[in-house]
């Protein structure tokens, strides 16, 4: 893809429903600038998807989108092979939705838990709390080192983008000089979203959440969460945010072994 082929992809990917924050762009390009492709019939773009290359080891797919009007022919599966082929034998994570998922078992994904998408408008407050601060550069480098249990692969280039302050807004919990917790949220198409939304405990994703959902202004929040971890769960209910999509976490070759417990909130469902 060139940089305007992504922006097209992030738009057929909000006309199915997906939501894509407003700014996200920038730093899915920055994992991986060519981890996205594009097919085109003709001159003209038809289908998209990522494949971007974390590490030797582990990629991540999504953004796998035909246009409507082209589907049923082929070119998806095309497309789908080119970026397997790009992505080699590294492990693959994807979220999948629903009506694609035995399409991606076909393939060898397999699967490791739904993932659930929460949207309400919580009534928050900012919770006056010394230990919430907002994510600056002088602890990046602690943000990075506590971000990196939660991933299948180191992403720095992805955080430092991530984490620009003119973009989101990201929060820290940090207690004796220790990051026990962190969150960001951006705005989307519709409303936002927050995402990662990481703790060590119930304790601190709760004030995280709290912190993070006023930065909304009582405008619509979601939150994607794994299903396991029913703290989560029980975390979105409290704020009255509901289901309204759901996506299948699946793997090809050997699962990661990430901390559901203490994931509150995945970053994003294009790149995990």
């Amino acid at each position: 893809m060139k940089r305007q082929d992504l922006d097209l992809a992030i738009d057929w990917a909000a006309a199915e429903g997906w939501n894509p924050g407003l700014n996200d762009a920038d730093c899915f390009a920055a994992v991986d600038p060519s981890g996205f492709l594009i097919g085109c019939l003709g001159e003209e773009p038809i289908a998209s998807i990522s494949v971007v290359r974390y590490s030797r080891a582990f990629g991540f797919l999504g953004f796998y989108i035909v246009r409507p009007d082209q589907r049923g022919r082929g070119f998806g599966y095309h497309l789908w092979q080119a970026g397997m082929d790009y992505l080699g034998d590294r492990t693959v994570g994807l979220d999948g939705v629903v009506a694609q998922q035995e399409k991606y078992a076909r393939s060898g994904f397999v699967l490791a838990h739904r993932n659930v998408r929460y949207g309400g408008t919580p009534q928050t407050e900012p919770p006056r709390d010394d230990r919430l601060r907002q994510v600056s550069p002088e602890i990046m480098d602690a943000i990075l080192d506590y971000d990196r249990p939660f991933f299948a692969a180191p992403r720095e280039a992805f955080l430092r983008c991530w984490l620009k302050p003119d973009m989101r807004s990201a929060i820290a919990f940090i207690e004796d000089g220790t990051v026990k917790g962190y969150g960001v949220i951006r705005a989307c198409r519709h409303g936002h979203k927050i995402g990662p939304l990481f703790a060590d405990s119930e304790r601190e994703a709760d004030l995280l959440f709290q912190a993070l959902a006023s930065r909304a202004k009582a405008d619509s929040v979601f939150l994607d969460l794994p299903e396991p971890n029913q703290a989560a769960v029980q975390l979105a209910a409290h704020y009255s945010l509901s289901p309204v999509f759901e996506t299948a976490r699946m793997y090809r070759g050997e699962r990661p072994d990430l901390p559901l417990s203490r994931t509150y909130g995945i970053s994003t469902f294009e790149l995990g």
